[in-house]
């Protein structure tokens, strides 16, 4: 089965934990200095907020499987569908090592496909993974992402994390 995902990008991240606990009416299931995230049931839905310095807003949406089988289904329908996919494959980022995929919508709102495969005890592996980076753009009808989060101003293929 699968789980909606929503990240959003806070300027606050206590104030922001503060409202959405009470808005969902649960404590966050991991927190961190600059994350935290809820795994709610009802509805299902992994969402996660972040206070790594990019623009306040929704940072990018996506759907978490409980499978490798549910992943590569949703991966074979993107490519059936002839979407820009960018498969990162194993990556490290927003505390957990997931393997997955990017796809970007015709506005260039970011939709990752994922599989948690653990929890990490950092937000990434590397100095460049300030933030989640979303897919590369529409424009780009196939991509190969190499590692995690290439920094936006290199003009690479950016790939995904979280």
């Amino acid at each position: 089965m699968k789980r909606f995902h929503v990240h959003v990008q806070v300027s606050d991240l206590q104030a922001s934990i503060a409202f959405y606990a009470k808005l969902f009416g649960a404590a966050p299931t991991r927190t961190e200095g600059d994350y935290a995230k809820w795994m709610l049931d009802d509805p299902r839905i992994n969402f996660a907020i972040s206070q790594r310095g990019g623009t306040p807003g929704v940072d990018h949406l996506g759907f978490q499987t409980d499978s490798e089988e549910e992943l590569q289904a949703l991966r074979e329908r993107a490519q059936a569908a002839d979407l820009a996919l960018a498969d990162v494959g194993e990556a490290a980022c927003c505390y957990a090592r997931s393997d997955k995929h990017w796809i970007t919508d015709p506005q260039g709102i970011a939709w990752e496909h994922f599989h948690t495969l653990e929890n990490i005890p950092v937000f990434g592996e590397r100095p460049q993974d300030a933030a989640c980076c979303p897919a590369p753009t529409p424009a780009a009808k196939s991509a190969t992402a190499s590692g995690c989060c290439a920094p936006a101003s290199s003009g690479a293929a950016r790939s995904g994390c979280c």
